[in-house]
This record gives structure tokens, C-alpha cells and sequence, in this order.
């Protein structure tokens, strides 16, 4: 095929050096176009390395009246063992129903408004409202529903990645598989009561929106829970930077949560989630909005390039160095997530201008004029004009 006759706009697996060849045969053009880095790896890629990106737009909608569900699990996205995620969205009144699970629960409110209620082992009770930017977080076996007081959708994230939302423990599922008899001698009531109790898990339903807070406020004897449930991330001031800011929510801010450390992290136009790695756990994140790449270095001459754009998941594995890049021309949003109480990480740039410049000089043959002037201070976002990221074109 001649060269006049090839669509220009169909990105094909050729390096500027030449190597590489038309793809001519059958082939997904718009994932070609959502991946080119994959398409077109860099030169620096080498070795093998697991597949660490997924998206929600690829897994399967569990559809029902009141809102849906979907997840990314150790199914869908093999490496990610430490967390697991389920984005989920509630009609006006939808409800997630009165369930526990085994894991610990933690979440984003992604757009909208719903009621979260909670009660702990020591019948100390937690009802509070919830809108975009805020968190929660559920211990494990600790019962609580979610009910949309508008339309809403949000990410949750559980602290085990063999987790799956259809197995949680639920209360419509319990009523069905206990005899009434049982049901009767526990509650006082007759059995007559159940006639019409749930035939299975609800899991998601429609009911009315439910009134204003104070209306719905249950006094226990034994009163609330003494660690608040909900966390206002966006209330908290960010950490601003060259290239973006940060937020950082961990147990020291955010008390009950135990097992899940997270940052909302704000990326500018070229800018960049500087050269680091994190000594505590695996990363489990979510886009929310933008594009980006990241490459993500294991050691022994292997390394990977992924791109991701909203709605994708992407995974770190414990104390790998990477980055992520801003590769579109608008603000990209998105949250890394730990298995664990603290966020922890290590800059690439702090350890190397903490460490003698004779031995850091000889290590990467760079010059003592670049050594020099390597920021002391961690800056986890950064932009360095003209050394910035620009968008190639088609």
C-alpha cells in the first residue's frame, strides 16, 4: 500500500526511528487511540511487566431499580490483591440496603447527595449526610446503609481485593433464609409479621426520599459513635505545588480510618506526579478526570507504560517507582489508595539531594551543576517550564 493511500488519522505502531510497521489487519482503532503508549511504547519499556490498568467501562453493570454497580476486583484486574473498588450510583431515594461485610469500607463521593447511617458493636448510632468530596469509612462487620438524596454516585473501596459487593451480608437476604418461626420468637411478633419478607438480597432498591436529617435523627440510649463515620476531604486545605496540589487523608486526620490511607491528588497541564515510590503497600488508584501516563519501574531493566483517562483503575505494586503525568490539556483528578493507616512515600528528587553530590554525581554520571540544585523539599506535584509535557499531535 502506498503512503498516499493510508488514513493519516489512524495512529499505527511506528517509532519516529522507524522501527515498528503498519497494522493493516483487523484492529480496535479507538483503543489504539486511548492507548498510545501501548501502541507506541517508549524506548524505555523492557521486560514484563502485568497489566496494571482496568476500566469501569469494561466490566458488567449490575442494573436495578434504585441504581447500579459495577467492580474491579483480583477478577478483572489480577495484581490489585490489596484493595478492590465498586463504583456504584442511587437514584433520589435509591437505597443500598441495611448490609455488613467482612471488609473494611471506604469511600468517595464522586457527584450528588446521600444519607449514610451506621451502627457500631456498642449500639452507638451515626447518621449523617454526604455530598461531592466527602468520605466514609465503615470498620469491617460494622452494619450501615446509603441511600441517594438525589441523583449520586460515588467509589468504594474495600480493603481486600478477592472482595465482592454481591457477597456482602445483607438484611433482606438473612430475613429470607430464616425461618418465621425464628423470626417470630426473635422479635415478639407473630409470624404473620414476614408474609411478605424479601425472597432474596435486595442488594439496591427504590424507596422515597427520605426527609430532612433532623427528621430522621434515632437517639440511642448508648449514644453516637465516638469516631465520626464521614470525613469533608474537601474542607481540608491543600497542599499546593509548581504542578498542583494534594490532599492527604490517613488516620492522623481521618480517625477511623484504619486500613485505607488516600490522597486526591491535582495534576495541571503539564504537569506531573513527581518520580517516587511508597514504602508501606501496593497503590490502588482512580481517575476521575484528565489523561495521563504513568510508567511503572520494577527493577531488574523492566518498566511499562500505561495510560489512563476517567473511569480507569490503575495499580502500583508495593515500593515500585513511578510517576503520572498530565497528558491531556485539561486539570487531571485522581486518588491513590493504600492498604493501610498512614500515606507514606519516598521523592526520587529528596534522596537525591539528601544524599553526598560526589556519590550521586558518580551513580548517574551527571553533572555537580545539576546535583546542586535538587530540591531538598518533596514537592509531589511539579512543573518546570519549558521542561514540561506536551501533547503530541496526530
Amino acid at each position: 500500500m502506498t503512503d498516499d493511500k493510508i488514513d493519516k488519522r489512524i495512529p499505527q505502531p511506528i517509532r519516529s526511528d522507524g522501527a515498528g510497521a503498519l497494522d493493516l489487519g483487523p484492529r480496535n482503532v479507538l483503543r489504539d487511540l486511548q492507548n498510545p503508549d501501548l501502541l507506541v511504547p517508549p524506548k524505555t519499556d523492557a521486560g514484563i511487566v502485568p497489566n496494571l490498568r482496568f476500566s469501569f467501562s469494561d466490566t458488567s453493570m449490575i442494573l436495578k431499580h434504585g441504581g447500579w454497580s459495577r467492580e474491579i476486583t483480583v477478577r478483572e484486574l489480577p495484581i490489585a490483591t490489596t484493595l478492590a473498588g465498586v463504583n456504584m450510583s442511587l437514584t433520589a431515594g435509591g437505597v443500598r440496603e441495611l448490609h455488613w461485610h467482612k471488609e473494611a469500607e471506604w469511600s468517595y463521593m464522586i457527584l450528588g447527595r446521600a444519607r449514610i447511617t451506621a451502627v457500631d458493636q456498642d449500639g452507638r448510632n451515626f447518621i449523617a449526610d454526604v455530598g461531592p468530596g466527602d468520605l466514609w469509612y465503615f470498620p469491617p462487620g460494622i452494619p450501615h446503609s446509603i441511600q441517594g438524596l438525589e441523583h449520586c454516585e460515588f467509589l468504594l473501596v474495600f480493603d481486600s481485593g478477592d472482595f465482592s459487593d454481591l457477597s456482602t451480608l445483607s438484611i433482606s437476604d438473612w430475613f429470607a433464609h430464616t425461618p418465621k418461626e425464628v423470626l417470630s420468637a426473635n422479635f415478639g411478633v407473630p409470624e404473620s409479621t414476614f408474609d411478605d419478607r424479601p425472597k432474596g438480597q435486595l442488594y439496591i432498591y427504590q424507596s422515597e426520599v427520605p426527609g430532612p436529617l433532623e427528621t430522621q435523627a434515632v437517639q440511642s440510649p448508648n449514644g453516637k459513635v465516638p469516631l465520626p463515620f464521614k470525613y469533608e476531604m474537601l474542607k481540608q486545605p491543600p497542599l499546593e505545588f509548581s504542578g498542583g496540589s494534594v490532599r492527604i487523608v490517613d488516620s492522623t486526620v481521618f480517625k477511623i480510618s484504619k486500613t485505607v490511607a488516600a490522597a486526591l491528588v491535582e495534576v495541571k497541564p503539564g504537569g506531573m506526579r513527581e518520580l517516587h515510590w511508597h514504602p508501606n503497600n501496593d497503590e490502588w488508584q482512580y481517575y476521575l478526570t484528565g489523561k495521563a501516563r504513568m510508567t511503572v519501574f520494577l527493577g531488574d531493566g523492566t518498566a511499562r507504560t500505561f495510560d489512563y483517562m476517567a473511569g480507569d483503575v490503575g495499580y502500583v505494586p508495593f515500593a515500585t517507582g513511578h510517576y503520572i503525568q498530565n497528558t491531556g490539556d485539561e486539570t487531571l483528578w485522581f486518588l491513590e489508595m493504600f492498604k493501610s493507616d498512614r500515606f507514606e512515600d519516598v521523592s526520587l528528587a529528596q534522596w537525591m539531594a539528601l544524599t553526598p553530590r560526589q556519590l550521586v554525581d558518580s551513580n548517574v554520571n551527571v553533572s555537580s551543576a545539576f546535583t546542586k540544585n535538587i530540591r531538598k523539599e518533596k514537592e509531589p506535584v511539579v512543573s518546570f517550564p519549558p521542561y514540561t509535557y506536551k501533547p503530541k499531535s496526530n
